[in-house]
């Protein structure tokens, strides 16, 4: 069992039960958590772009640790999003590259994304009014 108590496997308790990612046992909130991490839609977005290989994916995704991206690329492997290729060459070449279901993930993501980036200053407002009335009450 990992720390969210899930034994690892994908099976649903009852063949007719449908996907739900409000359900504590449903396989689709691991996926969502993969997809919607920090990391995980970084990597994503960075994908969307096109092919590339771990070196320099890192460096677009900024910030990120050799291990972090390393997790984040296997979990997104597992659920089928992006498809690792190595090459047999010396040194070995690995590129990463997202699937077809990976894509349409990563378009969703790439909306929300342009919609926080084309809204930042009305959230940088609302921060500034906040801080300010918790400041004068002393509040966090």
């Amino acid at each position: 069992m990992d720390e969210n108590g899930d034994s690892g496997t994908d099976s649903c308790p009852d063949e007719a039960w449908a996907f739900d990612v409000f359900s504590k046992q449903c396989p689709s909130r691991g996926t969502l958590e993969h997809v919607t991490g920090r990391w995980g839609s970084l990597t994503l977005s960075a994908l969307h772009e096109g092919s590339l290989r771990f070196n320099a994916l890192r460096r677009r995704v900024d910030g990120v640790s050799e291990k972090m991206l390393s997790q984040t690329l296997h979990a997104l492997e597992r659920d089928g999003l992006v498809h690792r290729e190595a090459q047999p060459t010396n040194p070995p070449r690995v590129d990463y590259e997202l699937t077809p279901l990976g894509r349409q993930v990563a378009e969703r993501l790439l909306a929300l994304i342009e919609l926080v980036e084309g809204r930042m200053d009305e959230v940088l407002a609302a921060r500034g009014r906040y801080d300010e009335v918790h400041a004068a009450r002393g509040t966090p």
